[in-house]
């Protein structure tokens, strides 16, 4: 999934004044999302649970989105899964600033119409949520690089048979001693 549709919600009538809120919870069927070069789904899609507050000179977004991801292993590729339970923090503007730059990571801003679309919060939280590492369990051994059998399925042979080599090889300091007679 390369863009999530808008999740626009409409603040007529609603947070007029400084310090009204109101909470909204909704659902969303999205089929799963990319971050990174990881393809994730997500069979249950996205819930969200927000509160919406106007704090003077905008509209303060907070909460949290649960969703449950499918995907695969980074250390043995089988499938892993993991879930979701991401911070929603948005702020978003009345009007422009006059000191545009001063927002380093950038700003949002209320609609014309008095919406706000929350799929850029969501969107984040669920990325920010997101494992760097995805696992199928905590002790995953991966795979061999030798032969590249499951090592969570048991040892392959090859260390060992790689320790075996090096003990046999030229390059062993002490090979030379392995065939050497000691008298009784």
């Amino acid at each position: 999934m390369d863009a999530m549709k808008p999740v626009v919600v409409d603040l007529a009538d609603r947070l007029e004044n400084p310090g009204e809120s109101f909470s909204l919870n909704g659902h969303l069927d999205i089929p799963g999302y990319t971050t990174g070069e990881k393809e994730l789904s997500l069979p249950g899609g996205v819930s969200y649970d927000v509160v919406l507050t106007n704090a003077g000179d905008g509209i303060l977004v907070t909460g949290l989105v649960r969703a449950a991801v499918d995907g695969q292993c980074d250390r043995c590729l089988e499938p892993a899964h993991f879930d979701i339970a991401g911070e929603i923090e948005e702020y978003y503007l009345f009007h422009e600033p006059e000191d545009a730059e001063a927002y380093e990571d950038g700003f949002e801003l209320v609609g014309p119409e008095r919406t706000v679309d929350l799929s850029g919060a969501i969107w984040d939280a669920m990325v920010m949520d997101t494992p760097f590492v995805v696992l199928c369990r905590p002790d995953c051994a991966g795979l061999c690089p030798t032969c590249g059998a499951n090592l969570n399925d048991g040892p392959c042979g090859c260390e060992e048979k790689a320790e075996q080599a090096w003990i046999d090889s030229d390059e062993n300091p002490f090979a030379a001693l392995k065939n050497l007679k000691f008298d009784e």
